[in-house]
């Protein structure tokens, strides 16, 4: 099929367009959370594949941290096992947690490889159990009440967080010209595997490979102001002023903390971003305008 005169000078626009940030980022590491919408819709999920390998062969360093919370949550159902939260956080005993493993480490991990290695990448699946990337600390819950001297303590199981990341196997797999996709499994001192938030081991894998960008692949948007516009380039005492305000709140106030987290770590600059739009990875990296909300430092 031949182009129109009009739409092959739209195709060679955004192709120049895109020239100074393939140029600006060519060697730099970008680590990308990837889960939402973008992980169930099939043209999403094979778009995200596409921007991932062509962010490989134009010479940037994609490294992809996703979730898996709506496919745990199916399983455990078809099991039989009620899912239970606490402040957001999914109730993980023993049990749950071997479903865990076997959702975010086998299947969906797998499925992401798959589908990079289908659209032409060479991506490698990874938990933090493998070459003892991310090491985990058990996390603790509190709960305050008027009738309580101290906190409550509230034991959600084998929920944990970030200790320590030690990303020497990553550095390998990127040198090799390889595509790591991790899962969020880290573990602990005495051995037991943990469930830690994507979003949380995106940000501080970003930091351990001083990345030059995090992208964190959302279900609205971008950060929203009072009136629902998307705030688009923010700075940390901006994103503070908000938070201050009631501006940002609810489920986005983890994302945003692990921004600002990650730029005082050193990150250039992080993106939240609506992974419900086709390409929104390439779009927010490679054009003028982006679509999503951009915080540096």
């Amino acid at each position: 099929m031949t182009l129109t005169a009009s739409a092959a000078m739209n195709v060679a626009h955004v192709l120049t367009e895109a020239l100074p940030y393939i140029q600006r980022f060519r060697g730099k590491t970008i680590v990308i959370k990837y889960g939402g919408n973008a992980m169930v819709d099939d043209v999403l999920k094979n778009g995200f594949a596409r921007d991932v390998v062509l962010m490989k062969l134009v010479g940037i360093n994609p490294v992809v941290v996703h979730g898996g919370g709506p496919q745990i949550g199916k399983l455990l159902e078809r099991l039989g096992k009620q899912s239970e939260f606490v402040q957001g956080m999914r109730v993980t005993d023993s049990e749950t947690m071997d479903v865990v493993e076997m959702v975010l480490g086998g299947l969906v991990n797998k499925e992401i490889v798959n589908n990079i290695n289908r659209h032409g990448g060479s991506a490698v699946g990874l938990t933090g159990k493998d070459g003892d990337l991310i090491r985990a600390r058990k996390l603790t819950l509190t709960r305050g009440a008027p009738e309580l001297q101290v906190p409550e303590i509230i034991d959600i199981g084998y929920v944990g967080e970030v200790a320590s990341i030690d990303a020497a196997v990553v550095d390998m797999l990127v040198s090799g010209n390889f595509i790591p996709v991790i899962a969020p499994i880290g573990v602990g001192e005495e051995g037991r595997s943990y469930n830690i938030n994507a979003d949380l081991v995106a940000g501080k894998l970003a930091e351990v490979l001083q990345a030059e960008k995090l992208m964190l692949l959302t279900n609205i948007p971008g950060v929203l102001d009072k009136e629902n516009k998307v705030l688009t380039n923010l700075t940390p005492p901006q994103v503070d002023a908000l938070i201050a305000d009631g501006a940002i709140y609810g489920g986005m106030l983890p994302k945003i903390r692990c921004a600002l987290e990650a730029v005082q770590g050193g990150v250039k600059a992080v993106h939240i971003i609506d992974g419900r739009v086709e390409h929104a990875v390439l779009l927010e990296l490679f054009t003028d305008e982006g679509v999503g909300t951009l915080i540096r430092g």
